[in-house]
C-alpha cells in the first residue's frame, strides 16, 4: 500500500512539472516595452459564418529592462485601434513571438527602455 501511495505522489508530481515546464516554453518569455506611435494596420477577415472580425497588427520595436532591442509583431483583438503614445509591457517567447500584452504607465517603463522609446 505504501508503495502505491508513493507512486502515485511521484506521478502526480512529474505531471504537474510536465505541465509546468511545458507552459513556461510555450507561453512564458522576455519581458519588453514598447511605446505605440502609430494606429497600427487595420485587418478584416470573416470567419466560416460568415461573421467579420477587425484586427490592428502592429509591427513596433521593444526594449528589455537594459535596453536590448526585439522586434515586436502582435495583433489588437479589438475594433479600435490601440492608443497612440500608451506603453505596453510585452512577453515575447522566441517560438511563438508575442504572446501577451498589458498597457501601463510610463512610471513603470525601466530607464534604460524608456530612454531607447523616447
Amino acid at each position: 500500500m505504501k508503495k502505491v501511495l508513493i507512486g502515485l505522489v511521484v506521478l502526480v508530481v512529474l505531471v504537474f512539472g510536465g505541465l509546468k515546464i511545458f507552459e513556461i516554453t510555450n507561453y512564458g518569455g522576455t519581458t519588453y516595452y514598447t511605446k505605440i506611435t502609430n494606429t497600427g494596420q487595420r485587418v478584416t477577415n470573416r470567419d466560416d459564418e460568415g461573421n467579420k472580425h477587425t484586427i490592428y497588427a502592429y509591427d513596433l520595436p521593444g526594449f528589455d529592462e537594459r535596453g536590448g532591442l526585439q522586434q515586436l509583431k502582435f495583433n489588437a483583438n479589438r475594433d479600435r485601434p490601440l492608443r497612440k503614445n500608451a506603453f505596453l509591457k510585452v512577453t515575447y517567447n522566441d517560438k511563438k513571438g508575442v504572446t501577451s500584452w498589458e498597457s501601463i504607465s510610463r512610471s513603470q517603463v525601466p530607464k534604460a527602455a524608456l530612454a531607447k522609446l523616447e
